[in-house]
């Protein structure tokens, strides 16, 4: 048996060899038949080494982007250097290159929806912004690129604060894609509000947002603001605690107007109550310093100064131990000197510090903005936590 296999063993590498050359043989044929030159292999190598510049240099050398009649094989390449054109800045030359493109009718149906899309994205980078839409208008029927198109109108409509299209667009695209966009929606409709002249069409712009993502912050801070305006204090207040059930990051933004409320009805008590309610269950610098505020016009500056003592050993807070300072400088004493010499330091150091942070990209800023100004992201910018925040 030991000798059979002996001498099967050469006859088995024969075999294999023969087998690679033929395999060998007909991969070069394949090349042969689609006709790509030497060059093209070239240029997809400067792409993967990342050098652009000498792939465009490649590529020019053997497209014409003028020419009449096209190769079927050489369609790839003309969508590579247009697409190479358009990130190295030179959007004109790749615009002629995708227009040019789509007057051939050697492309098929795939082919000539990633033109349109090559063309969509030149004219978008050029500033075209209506030529883009239209080009991807036409995308939304194609099923490989449909859902890439529906975003790239979504963007277009947010960069013309074009709302009311936003809002059509995101329910498409959601019905399409299966997307959670209610909290985005929720926004364009909270966008709506800085653009109508009529307090109801406000409200209805509110509820709407409210309607579909209950959950929206937004909505119920300008709920608050519309009932302020109308002198419905109440209604201001219930409206602001929903903040505590819909996202406690939030909380800080709702101690200001809460207190303008409850100080208007003359419930001191009562906000004494839910600042309390929301410090103990919560935690955060804003309820506490409101706290203290309240205790120290209610029961003095010592009872205050007492509180914040306390709770700055259990949690300390630059923001805290910078009004502990303001509350011991309304007394006279001994280290008063040395008293506004922290307090300058601390007001120095809270001067430029930022009190918002995007969650999804780390963009950071001393005011709250609903989309990120960086990564364009809705909801991710929150209060900074921390020793230096909340």
């Amino acid at each position: 048996m030991l000798e059979i296999l002996w001498l099967l063993l050469p006859i088995a590498a024969i075999s294999g060899w023969f087998a690679a050359r033929h395999s060998l043989l007909v991969q070069q044929e394949k090349n042969q038949q689609q006709h790509l030159p030497a060059d093209y292999f070239k240029g997809l190598n400067y792409l993967l080494n990342e050098q652009p510049e000498k792939a465009v240099d490649i590529f020019s050398k053997f497209i014409d982007i003028n020419e009449k009649e096209i190769d079927s094989d050489a369609i790839e390449m003309h969508l590579t250097l247009g697409g190479l054109f358009r990130r190295q800045g030179e959007v004109n030359r790749a615009t002629q290159i995708h227009k040019n493109l789509l007057t051939h009718s050697a492309l098929s149906p795939q082919q000539r929806d990633l033109a349109l899309w090559e063309l969509a994205q030149d004219y978008r980078r050029a500033g075209l912004l209506d030529r883009a839409e239209d080009l991807f208008g036409q995308l939304t029927q194609s099923r490989e690129h449909n859902v890439h198109a529906y975003h790239q109108l979504l963007d277009i409509y947010q960069q013309e604060h074009d709302w009311e299209k936003a809002i059509q667009m995101a329910k498409e695209l959601a019905n399409i894609s299966d997307e959670p966009l209610n909290h985005v929606i929720a926004q364009y409709y909270c966008e709506l509000t800085a653009l109508n002249k009529q307090a109801g069409a406000d409200y209805e712009a509110i509820q709407l947002a409210l309607s579909i993502d209950s959950n929206c912050v937004r909505a119920s801070l300008l709920q608050s603001q519309l009932a302020l305006t109308q002198g419905n204090h109440q209604q201001a207040i219930n409206a602001l605690k929903k903040v505590e059930y819909q996202d406690t990051s939030y909380l800080p933004e709702i101690i200001e107007p809460l207190k303008t409320c409850y100080m208007s009805l003359a419930q001191e008590d009562e906000l004494i109550t839910y600042l309390q309610h929301l410090f103990d269950k919560y935690g955060g610098i804003s309820p506490m310093l409101a706290l203290a505020e309240c205790l120290s016009g209610k029961y003095g500056i010592q009872a205050a100064t007492t509180f914040l003592t306390q709770e700055l050993h259990k949690n300390p807070s630059i923001r805290g131990i910078n009004y502990l300072i303001e509350l011991s400088l309304t007394e006279e004493n001994a280290f008063q000197t040395h008293l506004f010499l922290l307090k300058a330091v601390f007001n120095q150091l809270l001067k430029n510090k930022p009190i918002y942070q995007c969650k999804q990209c780390g963009f950071t800023g001393k005011s709250l903005h609903w989309q990120c100004p960086s990564c364009k992201q809705w909801n991710s910018i929150k209060p900074i936590q921390g020793i230096d925040g909340e």
